[in-house]
């Protein structure tokens, strides 16, 4: 049993103070489901943070884990490794057209640094363009095309210069991207922006533009990347091909892992111009073979697809007077409340249920993808009785 005081206080003592956090200590996971020092058991529909999409210690994740770990942990991208090598051809495998040009790293924010690095090596500019409500990471670089203020204010002097327009602005957009337009950044889904879905037409049009001025078009896949939306990536709802995707979370399997993948068309970058030290790691590889393989063969992304759908007409059919619209696509849903969410959050937590904010009024739902009906019923059932 784990001293829960003691682990506050150490915490606390130590902590950065960067979070905010909940008074709750979890010392362990299985499957769907979270446990606390007391033994408490709930339903997760944070997915650790989108990054556990199949579930917590997903036995495959684990028996890659440790087999790796007693046969070679790390091993620079300085040389070759078979399980690199094994990783880059099964993602490959799931990822449309030609992007089949890998930078992994260590996070999603990381990835979107590179995507930024390649998009202006190859094209030779400078500019960015961004979305309103866009979260892209707090690193420098993603810092800058993020859209809240409260995150870029305290470090505005050091960020590049970033043209920012309303999400789906058909006509803003074609505005913004010139001809000095290294990249446009864009989700697919807006998540901590509030949960937005981007209409097809909204994406296609980006695609054009970038098209007519020879600008990369960058996605962020990191939380709607595999299978979370129902289809192996986001931007495939609108039936497009994007220059780059910066891809995380989900990908290790609950290991730290990001990627930068590009289309074979546009070649390799010049060495020398990116680098980490532990990305692509073997350990994080075996992490993400085993991953992919489990999300292919258990049909996990037709499986959110089907399930999403359900959960999605079932939490609209609740008609809760709390709730102003419910959005999203897959097993990523996000409730517009007309009140704040955090006493929700609270709420649910007391019924067995960790949710996430996206905003300061939408409650942000993201169940992992092997989660079944009744465990979804149970998240519906929780929700109704929260918000009734």
């Amino acid at each position: 049993m784990t001293d829960t005081t003691n682990s506050f206080e150490t915490e606390d003592r130590h902590t950065s103070g960067v979070y905010a956090k909940r008074p709750t200590v979890l010392v362990r996971g299985e499957g769907v489901y979270a446990f606390d020092q007391s033994g408490n058991r709930y339903l997760d529909a944070t997915s650790g943070q989108g990054v556990t999409a199949l579930g917590h210690c997903h036995p495959a994740v684990s028996a890659a884990i440790a087999e790796q770990a007693n046969r070679l942990v790390t091993c620079h991208e300085s040389f070759y490794n078979d399980r690199r090598a094994q990783f880059y051809n099964l993602l490959a495998s799931v990822t449309p057209a030609d992007l089949n040009r890998f930078f992994p790293c260590n996070s999603g924010a990381e990835a979107i640094e590179g995507a930024l690095k390649v998009a202006r090596l190859r094209t030779g500019r400078e500019g960015i363009v961004a979305a309103k409500r866009a979260f892209h990471g707090r690193t420098t670089g993603a810092l800058s095309m993020t859209w809240t203020p409260k995150y870029r204010k305290p470090f505005q002097t050091w960020l590049p210069n970033v043209s920012h327009v309303a999400y789906n602005d058909i006509d803003g957009a074609r505005e913004a991207i010139n001809k000095e337009t290294a990249a446009v950044v864009v989700e697919a889904i807006q998540g901590e922006g509030g949960v937005h879905p981007a209409p097809a037409e909204y994406l296609q049009a980006l695609r054009d533009a970038c098209d007519q001025v020879g600008a990369m078009l960058v996605f962020d896949e990191i939380q709607t990347g595999l299978g979370r939306t129902g289809r192996w990536f986001g931007f495939e709802h609108a039936d497009i091909v994007p220059d780059i995707v910066a891809i995380g979370k989900a990908i290790g399997g609950g290991i730290p892992m990001g990627v930068v993948a590009w289309r074979d068309a546009h070649g390799p970058i010049d060495r020398a111009t990116h680098g980490s030290t532990f990305g692509g790691n073997p350990l994080a590889c075996a992490a993400g073979i085993a991953t992919l393989r489990t999300i292919r063969d258990q049909k996990l992304v037709e499986r959110a697809c089907v399930n999403g759908a359900w959960f999605l007409e079932q939490l609209s059919a609740l008609q809760l007077k709390a709730v102003r619209e419910t959005r999203g696509r897959g097993l990523m849903l996000g409730l517009e409340l007309r009140g704040r969410v955090t006493p929700v959050l609270k709420a649910l937590q007391e019924a067995g249920v960790l949710a996430l904010p996206a905003g300061i009024n939408v409650l942000r739902l993201l169940p992992p993808l092997i989660i079944n009906r009744e465990q979804l019923q149970f998240l519906v059932d929780a929700v109704a009785e929260v918000l009734d």
